[in-house]
Formats: structure tokens, C-alpha cells, sequence
């Protein structure tokens, strides 16, 4: 793909350079893949026949603290270089559409929106509420001026960029989008700009603005979706711009989603003879660290730690059938001619075996190794108090009451454990919180009392996303009568493990530190296998891998070789039930929690 300037309009069709273009991309996010492998999966979607790449891009990743940007990423290991990954794919020859809404939803914490925003003064989130809008300025007052140069008029691969996402079944406030739109022109955007939506006149009705061009996100029903949408376009082309062709999972899910591949292909083939499409996802990568999203209806889901999506690569880049069937479809559309290789040029899995425990120490013989604590009259949130992600835990002594008979939590959030003077009295999660809760204790005097909260994810789709405060925000009341006062709080990111001393002492039973060290003499993928340990959370030569849990579906963590290195290698799981074994292991494939065969 040449550097020089071009055109793209969008009329009864899309033109670029002047000639009809068809779009047919496919989702890849580039902060859930390690830029190792991002060359190799564009390759493969260029092979796939698609001309095109979408992706998202995270507010909250890349304004972690207010005020404070990253562009880069050293803290996870560079996966935030959104210029990097535009020009690979330009230089691959692929054609780009970025959505840098500043909510993005993508089953990723807070829908994108960082943490912060909940921290202090109170604004309707995604309004024109001018208390929201000017952090937004302030983002994109340092995001657009690198996405600018990246435009196809000025010599990049951009195609356009996304106003909203899916805004129209969250409001209807036209001043926000318009506010949206015009912050990204003043700010060096030409290029068009669009929205994405369900097929639903109410939703396509919120969100129609002039100057955002609406598509529409679905898995089935194109000919239907289209024609609605086909109102809204004022005689331009219709787009698909998310078409689901699997989906994501849920902690307590039965099993892992799989997406019919007969259903899909007729879906795709019927959408590329009537308009345009973005296959969501072509790769779904890896909700990394603390960043999966959840959901919330009459409770808490939270999405697990892989995003395999059921996309047409597996989370470590594999081709499947699904990828084949879609290559012989995309053949009729697709000026590209694919190239279908004999052999995937993925890395190679490798099974490292098992890997017994070399140091263990609990949490609260190292709790002052990794926190200061705060002392507040009251308990506070997460948010206010700065931190982010994690856990938090909250401790106090019972100076007024010689018994502990009940506890209740109220504004808490997402899940609570629970100690009396070192012993486990109480495991919580979501609207349990509330309930009043029986404590078997004998009496004492100055009962110290430990609650370790875990934030699981923030909802990242909804209205719940105004109330997303993790951690206490309210109170804890102690036998039916009156709040405790007087707190210390220890804030746990657990985003300093290397202070970690593992002499100071472990207690069974107690949440804990277990550290693991293997050789590796070859590197390539593998996959975590915590078979036999409750919950809790990985990380490889300092690399957060995510979230374990045993309750499933999935069962083993995607590690990706490129965070490995020749010789010793370390892992530290941190583990919260006091469920443990002697060892872990690693192995050369992956376990979602698939449907037997």
C-alpha cells in the first residue's frame, strides 16, 4: 500500500479513490494481543481475503491516571502502541477503521471509560453533562493529533473513525454526539465518521446525527437489519459493522460459547451480496490483568479472562475450520486473491509440564510488603482512594462489642471475604452483600475484623455503568445495631509483586502468594493449567496474565511464548479461597470449557 494521499467517500457506496469499495474487514484489538504476534495475525486476515482491520481503543488504558497518557505501553508489555499496530497493517496493505469512542463496551472494564471517572465529583456519564465532556476534551486533546496523520488523506490507512458505539440503547442525548463529533473535526479528524447500532428503529433513532454515517452490529438477520437500516442512510451503503460470529463467556457459565459455522457462513455470504462487513471478532486475544468487562441483568456476571470469542483464530492465533469456510466466501467477493497456506505459521505450543511450589507466603504476613495503609472513619471505595483495579482490604477492630453475630454490607461491590481474628467467617458475592449474614464466633474482646474486597469487573454495557464503584461504598454493620467506624484500608493492585518477602510467614487456609519457577529451553505458547487451586489471579515474569477461577468454564490461562524467555521463568499465583496444591502445570493446549464431543 502506497503512502500517498487518497479519498474515501461514502455515497450510494463506499469510494476510495474515486472507485466503489467493499469493505470486508475483521476485528482485531491490539490491546488484547501482544505486538509480537500482531504482524501474523494481519497476515492472516489479509489472507483471509478481507482489505480491511478494525479495532477499538481503550480510554482507560491509555489514560490510566487522570492527566497522565500512554501511548505505548511498557507497563504491559508495549500492547498500547496503537500507531505501531496502524502502520503494520498499512504496511501489509490493509485498510483501517478506528473506533476511539470513548466508550467502546467490548466486553472490557467500564466499556473502555476509565476508573477515575468515578472518583470524585458526580456527572451523568456518556451525556452532554459538561462534567464528563471535559475529560473527554482533555483525551482526546492528546489521542487525535496521533490518529490525525494516520488518515488516508494524509498518506495512512485510515479509513474512518467511530463516534459512539451502540449508543442507541443507552440514550438518546444528541448534544453529547454532536458534542463527540464535533471535538474529533476540531481536532484534525476528515475523515468520515460513523455510528454503530443495534437493527432497532429506536436505537438508530437515538443516534441519528448529520455528519455520523449509522451501521448497524448483528449475527443473524442481515436482509431484515438492512432494510432497517437502509432508513437511515439516506441512500448510502449498509454496513455490518460488528457481525457476531460467536460469543464471550461468563464465570458459572455451563460451557464455552460456540457460534454455528453453518449459520455463520450463510450470514456472511448473504451480508457481502447486500452491503459490507466487519467479522467480530477475527481474533479475540486475551482480557489480560484486571480488564474483563462484565455484565449485569438481575446479577453479576463477569467475563472470563479469554476472549476467544469463538472468532476465526483461536486466542493464540490458530486458524480453524470456521476460517476456511469464511476464506471460500469472502473468494467470490474479494478482489484479494487468499493465500492458502499448507502449514499456520503461529508459534508452536509447547507443554513445559508440571511445576511444583518453590516459596509461598500469605497475605497478611505480607501485606505491608506491598500496601501503606489509609485509615478512614468510614470505609471507602476503591475510586476514591485512587486505585483502579484488584483488591482491597479493609480491617478494623470491634472495640465497642465482645461479640460478632451478623454482618452486612452495604454499597459494596463485587465480592467480599470476610476474617475474625484470622479465621474465615464469610464469602459474598454481589446482592449477597446486603443479606444479613450469621457469624459463628466465640466471644472476645477486640475482635479484629479483615474484609478482603475483589472489584471482578467493572459492567461495561448498560445503565449500570453510572454505579460501578468497587470495593465498600457505603457501610459495614455489625450485629443489626451500628456501622463500624474507624478503618484501615490497604490498597492492592498487585502491580508490585517483586516486593513480595516470601520469609515472612504463611498461615493454610489464608489467601496467599505461591511463586513457581520452570527452565525453558524452547520457547512457545502454552496454557496455565490451576487445576486444583479455587481463585485468584497469574502473572508470569511480572506479565498479569488474568483471572483463574475454578467454578469455569474456562479452565486454563493462554501464556503467550513471547513472555517467556531461555532459561528461568517465574510464576506467582495469587489465591484467595485458601484452595491450593503442590504444583501447577503447563500445557500445549487450551481448555475453554468446550462442549464434550
Amino acid at each position: 500500500m502506497t503512502t500517498k494521499t487518497g479519498t474515501f467517500e461514502i455515497r450510494d457506496k463506499f469510494y476510495l479513490n474515486g472507485e466503489p469499495f467493499q469493505i470486508i474487514s475483521g476485528g482485531i484489538h491490539y490491546f488484547r494481543i501482544l505486538p509480537e504476534y500482531w504482524e501474523d495475525r494481519l497476515q492472516k486476515l489479509k489472507e483471509l481475503g478481507c482489505n480491511t482491520v478494525e479495532t477499538y481503543i481503550p480510554w482507560n488504558m491509555h489514560e490510566p491516571v487522570k492527566g497522565k497518557f500512554d501511548f505505548y505501553g511498557e507497563h504491559v508489555h508495549g500492547m498500547l502502541d496503537v500507531v505501531s499496530f496502524v502502520r503494520t497493517a498499512q504496511r501489509l496493505g490493509l485498510w483501517v477503521i478506528l473506533r476511539p469512542s470513548p466508550y467502546i463496551c467490548a466486553e472490557w472494564d467500564f466499556g473502555g471509560l476509565p476508573f477515575w471517572l468515578l472518583a470524585g465529583e458526580e456527572m451523568d456519564l456518556r451525556t452532554s453533562d459538561e462534567r464528563y465532556l471535559r475529560h473527554v476534551r482533555d483525551y482526546y486533546d492528546r489521542l487525535m493529533p496521533l490518529l490525525a496523520p494516520l488518515q488516508i488523506d494524509q498518506g495512512g490507512p485510515v479509513l474512518m473513525l467511530q463516534v459512539e458505539n451502540e449508543y442507541g440503547s443507552f440514550g438518546n442525548d444528541k448534544k453529547y454526539l454532536e458534542s463527540l463529533r464535533d471535538m474529533m473535526r476540531e481536532r484534525g479528524i476528515t475523515v468520515p465518521l460513523f455510528a454503530s447500532d443495534g437493527p432497532d428503529h429506536n436505537m438508530l433513532s437515538n443516534t441519528k446525527t448529520e455528519g455520523i454515517f449509522p451501521t448497524a452490529n448483528f449475527g443473524s438477520g442481515a436482509s431484515k437489519a438492512f432494510s432497517i437500516l437502509e432508513e437511515y442512510t439516506d441512500g448510502g451503503p449498509c454496513m455490518c459493522t460488528e457481525f457476531w460470529i460467536g460469543w464471550f463467556d461468563a464465570w458459572h457459565d455451563e460451557v464455552h460459547h460456540e457460534g454455528d459455522t453453518e449459520t455463520a457462513v450463510k450470514e456472511l455470504e448473504n451480508i457481502l451480496e447486500l452491503g459490507n462487513v466487519n467479522i467480530y471478532m477475527f481474533e479475540g486475544g486475551t482480557n489480560f490483568g484486571f480488564m474483563n468487562g462484565s455484565n449485569y441483568s438481575d446479577h453479576l456476571t463477569a467475563d472470563v479472562t479469554s476472549y476467544d470469542y469463538d472468532a476465526l483464530l483461536t486466542e493464540d492465533g490458530q486458524i480453524t475450520d470456521k476460517y476456511r469456510r469464511f476464506q471460500k466466501v469472502i473468494s467470490q467477493f474479494s478482489k484479494e486473491e487468499p493465500l492458502i497456506r499448507e502449514k499456520e505459521p503461529s508459534s508452536e505450543r509447547v507443554a513445559y509440564g508440571s511445576c511444583a511450589v518453590a516459596q509461598k507466603v500469605d497475605l497478611f504476613h505480607a501485606l505491608d510488603c506491598l500496601s501503606e495503609p489509609v485509615k478512614t472513619v468510614s470505609p471507602k471505595s476503591m475510586e476514591q482512594l485512587g486505585q483502579g483495579y484488584g483488591y482491597m482490604l479493609y480491617s478494623s477492630v470491634l472495640h465497642t462489642e465482645r461479640e460478632l453475630r451478623s454482618l452486612r454490607l452495604y454499597q459494596a461491590a463485587d465480592r467480599a471475604i470476610a476474617f475474625a481474628d484470622g479465621k474465615r467467617v464469610l464469602t459474598a458475592m454481589d446482592r449477597e452483600l446486603l443479606e444479613r449474614h450469621e457469624i459463628e464466633l466465640p466471644a472476645a474482646e477486640n475482635i479484629r475484623l479483615d474484609i478482603l474486597m475483589e472489584n471482578m469487573g467493572r459492567v461495561n454495557y448498560g445503565p449500570m455503568i453510572n454505579w460501578q464503584r468497587k470495593g465498600i461504598d457505603g457501610c459495614v454493620m455489625i450485629n443489626d445495631r451500628f456501622a463500624q467506624h474507624g478503618w484501615l484500608q490497604y490498597s492492592l493492585p498487585l502491580d508490585n509483586l517483586d516486593k513480595l518477602d516470601y520469609t515472612r510467614g504463611y498461615e493454610k487456609g489464608m489467601p496467599a502468594f505461591y511463586r513457581f519457577v520452570f527452565t525453558v529451553k524452547k520457547i512457545g505458547d502454552t496454557f496455565l493449567d490451576c487445576e486444583g487451586w479455587g481463585k485468584g489471579s497469574a502473572f508470569v515474569n511480572g506479565f498479569h496474565l488474568g483471572r483463574f477461577w475454578e467454578v469455569g468454564p474456562q479452565k486454563r490461562l493462554y501464556l503467550p511464548g513471547a513472555l517467556l524467555k531461555e532459561g528461568e521463568n517465574e510464576i506467582i499465583l495469587f489465591e484467595t479461597e485458601g484452595k491450593c496444591k503442590e504444583s501447577i502445570s503447563l500445557q500445549a493446549e487450551p481448555d475453554l470449557g468446550r462442549r464434550p464431543l
